[in-house]
């Protein structure tokens, strides 16, 4: 079960820091021994061979170009997807682009661009935990089994949210909000497993407990993996 965690590898970012003790409390806990792979974003490009694909935070990214090649791979190939902080950007920065026809830029990589998708917060997130409101029915609200949930972020970008409606026209749908409204989990249900957080579940607990988007990601990728080749073929589209 091999997966790709896309995203330029750094012992300063603790989520990166925290990834080989999640991965060994998956294979201890939940008995999924995944296989992991780091791929540089400037490397990112035809991941068609993997199980999974984990776009972690790091932002910004070496080449924005590689992170938005990860998440087009995962979407149209139906390989599990799970985008965090700055996957969580890039994910919807490929939406826009690639679903919506949007020409839309990402104001931390772009700063001079004439459209934004992601805009800086009113208020950073660094370093902070926020309460997110989890929408009935949604794969985030079944994964983490409430109607809220407190997370911790690192994060200073988030969602433009004048684009909003356009990404939820094109199949996208927002699952998580903060109480002003702010979009903090967006999913893609006409997929199998396609999940994108802000906040940064690698940092929940001690990190040797894996938090549960981490541990319904390594399931899906469980589930793929077990799946025939021929079974996992085929493009899903935005909407």
């Amino acid at each position: 079960m091999r997966i790709a965690l896309v995203g330029d590898r750094s012992p300063g970012v603790r989520s990166h820091v925290r990834v080989p003790s999640l991965l060994e409390a998956l294979r201890e806990r939940d008995g999924i021994a995944l296989d992991p792979y780091w791929i540089p974003t400037p490397e990112a490009d035809g991941l068609e061979r993997f199980d999974g694909i984990w776009m972690l935070p790091g932002s910004p990214y070496l080449s924005e170009e590689g992170a938005v090649a990860a998440a087009r791979t995962a979407r149209e190939h139906g390989i599990p997807f799970l985008g965090t902080c700055g996957g969580f950007q890039h994910m919807l920065l490929e939406y826009a682009r690639d679903v919506c026809g949007l020409r839309v830029a990402h104001a931390e990589n772009e700063p001079q661009a004439e459209e934004f998708l992601l805009t800086p917060l009113a208020c950073s997130l660094a370093g902070h935990e926020g309460l997110v409101r989890l929408a009935a029915g949604s794969l985030i609200g079944r994964i983490v089994g409430a109607a809220t949930t407190v997370e911790a972020y690192n994060c200073s970008y988030g969602l433009n949210p004048a684009h909003k409606r356009t990404l939820e026209e094109h199949g996208l749908v927002f699952s998580g909000h903060a109480d002003d409204g702010s979009v903090r989990v967006a999913e893609l249900p006409s997929h199998p497993f396609f999940l994108a957080t802000l906040f940064q579940p690698e940092l929940a607990g001690d990190g040797r407990r894996p938090h549960p988007v981490i541990a319904a990601f390594a399931a899906a990728v469980a589930e793929r993996a077990a799946r025939p080749a021929v079974g996992r073929r085929g493009t899903v589209s935005g909407g």
